[in-house]
C-alpha cells in the first residue's frame, strides 16, 4: 500500500449515467475499508476549482446504490480547460490534503484528468461512466446496460401501438458517435431495421428493406436510429423522405432523449460499479496512476487514460451480422 496516499477525492463529470452513485459508494467504502479518508467533490472539475468539498464516510452513501444520477452532481467546466483554472483546482486539493483523485465520467472527463496528471504529477484513476459505451478499454461503461433495458422497454410499448394502427415508427436513441445502444436495443426489441453511425445503410437500401417487410405481410415496423446516423440530416427529414417514397406507410417519430439516462441502475451496472470502484482505489494505493479501470472478458482491467481517450470503441461485427439475419 502506498504510504503517500491518506486521502482520496472522488468526482463525477460530464453527462450523468445510472451506476455513478453505486461507483461513488464503492469508492467511499473501499477507502473506509483501507482506513483512507474520502472527500466528495461536488459539480465535477468546477467544484474542484471552487473548493466544493465534503468529507464522506460509509454511512454518507447509504441507500444510493439503487439511485440514478449522481449525488455529487455534475457540471462541465470551461474554466478547467485553462491553465489558471487547473492551477486553482490543484491548489485547493493541496490545501485540503487530498492526495489522489478518482474521476467518474467519459472521454472528456478522462482528458481533463490526464492533462491534470501531466501538469502536476497528480495521481488519478478513471472509472468509465457513460450510457453510450463508447470508451476504449472496457466492454461495458456504467449506465450502458441500464440504458439498453430502458430503450427496449420503450420500444416494446411503441410496438403495441404500431401493431394496433399499422404504423411505421422511427425511434431515435442516443449515440452521437457510436451505435452500441441502437444495435443492441434494436436486436433485443426485434426492430425491422437498425441505423448506426458506423454503417451507412443508405436511403435506397432502407427503402428496399421496408418494401420487403411490407411485401412479406408486415403491417407495422420499428426502425431504431442512433442520433449520429448519417443516413439523413435528422430523423424528421428521414420520415419525410420515406413518406414521399412510400405513401402507404403511416409514419411516426419517437425521440427517446434523456429518459435513457435516468432510472434505477440495473443489477449489472450496480455490480460493475462496485467492482470498478474497489479496483480504482486499490490501484491508487498500489502506486498506480493515470489509468482507467474497465471490464474486459469479465475481468477488471487497467487501460492507460491516453489509450482510453484516443482508442476507438469498435462496434461488434458479430452483432451486425445477427442484426442482418434477424431483420430478414
Amino acid at each position: 500500500m502506498s504510504k503517500n496516499i491518506k486521502k482520496i477525492g472522488v468526482l463525477t463529470s460530464g453527462g450523468d449515467s445510472p451506476g455513478m452513485n453505486a461507483a461513488i459508494r464503492s469508492v467511499v467504502r473501499t477507502c473506509a475499508y483501507h482506513n483512507i479518508e474520502c472527500i466528495g467533490i461536488y459539480r465535477g472539475y468546477q467544484g474542484m476549482i471552487e473548493g466544493d468539498f465534503k468529507e464522506m464516510g460509509p454511512r454518507s452513501v447509504n441507500n444510493i446504490v439503487n439511485k440514478g444520477g449522481t449525488i455529487l452532481k455534475s457540471a462541465r467546466s470551461k474554466e478547467f480547460m485553462t491553465p489558471e483554472g487547473r492551477q486553482r483546482a490543484h491548489q485547493n486539493l493541496v490545501n485540503a490534503n487530498i492526495d489522489a483523485l478518482v474521476v467518474i465520467g467519459g472521454d472528456g472527463t478522462f482528458t481533463g484528468a490526464e492533462i491534470f496528471n501531466n501538469e502536476f504529477g497528480y495521481p488519478v484513476m478513471g472509472i468509465p461512466g457513460t450510457i453510450d459505451n463508447d470508451i476504449f478499454g472496457t466492454s461495458h461503461t456504467l449506465g450502458f446496460d441500464t440504458a439498453l433495458n430502458t430503450v427496449v422497454d420503450c420500444i416494446d410499448k411503441i410496438r403495441d401501438t404500431a401493431s394496433s394502427h399499422n404504423r411505421l415508427f422511427l425511434v431515435e436513441v442516443m449515440g452521437r458517435d457510436a451505435g452500441h445502444i441502437a444495435l443492441n436495443a434494436g436486436i433485443g426489441a426485434g426492430a425491422e431495421e437498425i441505423l448506426i453511425p458506423e454503417q451507412d445503410l443508405g436511403l435506397e437500401r432502407l427503402l428496399d428493406s421496408l418494401k420487403r417487410s411490407k411485401a412479406s405481410g408486415k403491417s407495422s415496423s420499428i426502425v431504431v436510429i442512433a442520433e449520429g446516423d448519417k443516413i439523413g440530416k435528422n430523423v424528421f427529414e428521414l420520415k419525410d423522405y420515406i413518406e414521399e417514397n412510400m405513401p402507404e406507410y403511416d409514419i411516426r417519430v419517437s425521440v427517446l432523449g434523456h429518459m435513457q439516462r435516468g432510472g434505477s441502475p440495473s443489477c449489472y451496472d450496480r455490480v460493475l460499479a462496485s467492482r470498478l470502484g474497489v479496483k480504482a482505489v486499490e490501484s491508487l494505493l498500489e502506486g498506480k496512476s493515470n489509468y482507467m479501470v474497465g471490464i474486459l472478458n469479465d475481468k477488471v482491467a487497467l487501460t492507460p487514460l491516453e489509450n482510453a481517450i484516443k482508442g476507438h470503441s469498435e462496434i461488434d461485427r458479430e452483432l451486425l451480422r445477427v442484426s442482418d439475419i434477424m431483420t430478414t
